[in-house]
């Protein structure tokens, strides 16, 4: 692994509940949540200030909930309780690695975490700890994706990162398409413009918008996310200025 000087002083990492899954079927494996916690307390112990926010997919998802029948405001209630569920293995893990990890709800849940307060979270950021936003904004019909875009935002994130199960964004979902390309960077617009499903178009224009730059890597790959913190190329990046190029 190559060595050297963080490329970024501030970072918004953004998993999927999915992203814990590994084998299993439903919950969380433990040998997945364990290897992320490895890095990420790796990256933080390199002096960069990280804040993660978790979906709950793994648990329940609220727009599959409502899809089944079920009132769409308290389907998502039920999705942010999920990600409260996943921050607290997250810190878990964290703190078993050696890092210091606080969790901060959009939800009031005083007993498992803290309420979210911006300037609290900067001031935790600044002492070196890791803080996971749980809870997604607190409001049904916004995705764990706004959240993570809207905490990037109001924390002042250098980069908001986007792990995944594959190495970038492609022009189809490369599971399907063996003819899938994929992007090694893109502006906004052209994500929104060609319907590109790396984050809902909400999320998208908000970084848009407050021109935050916007990175999609491989989870699964171990290491990439300490490398890609030290400034190596991997995935895609997004932004305003970034022209379309395509890589096979």
């Amino acid at each position: 692994m190559t060595e050297g000087a963080p490329a970024y002083k501030r970072i918004l990492l953004k998993l999927s509940g999915e992203a814990l899954l590994g084998s299993q079927q439903y919950g969380i494996d433990p040998p997945v949540i364990q290897r992320i916690a490895s890095e990420v307390a790796e990256v933080s112990a390199m002096g960069v200030e990280i804040g993660l926010v978790i979906g709950g997919g793994n648990i329940f998802r609220g727009a599959g909930l409502a899809e089944a029948g079920m009132d769409r405001v308290t389907a998502d209630h039920m999705g942010m309780l999920a990600t409260v569920i996943n921050a607290l293995a997250l810190q878990d893990a964290l703190e078993r690695k050696g890092a210091v990890a606080r969790i901060m709800s959009a939800l009031q849940i005083h007993e498992v975490c803290e309420d979210y307060i911006r300037r609290r979270a900067v001031r935790h950021l600044e002492k070196g700890r890791v803080v996971i936003f749980a809870a997604g904004t607190g409001n049904p019909f916004f995705t764990t994706d706004t959240a993570a875009s809207l905490r990037a935002i109001e924390i002042g994130a250098d980069v908001l990162i986007k792990a995944t199960k594959v190495d970038g964004i492609y022009s189809a979902d490369p599971m399907k398409d063996p003819n899938a390309v994929r992007y090694g960077s893109l502006s906004y617009d052209q994500v929104l413009s060609d319907k590109l499903r790396v984050m809902d178009a909400t999320a998208i224009v908000m970084c848009r918008d407050n021109d935050l730059p916007l990175v999609v890597f491989n989870l699964n790959n171990p290491g990439d996310l300490v490398r890609l913190v030290r400034g190596q190329s991997l995935g895609t990046a997004v932004g305003n200025e970034l022209s379309r190029t395509g890589t096979s």
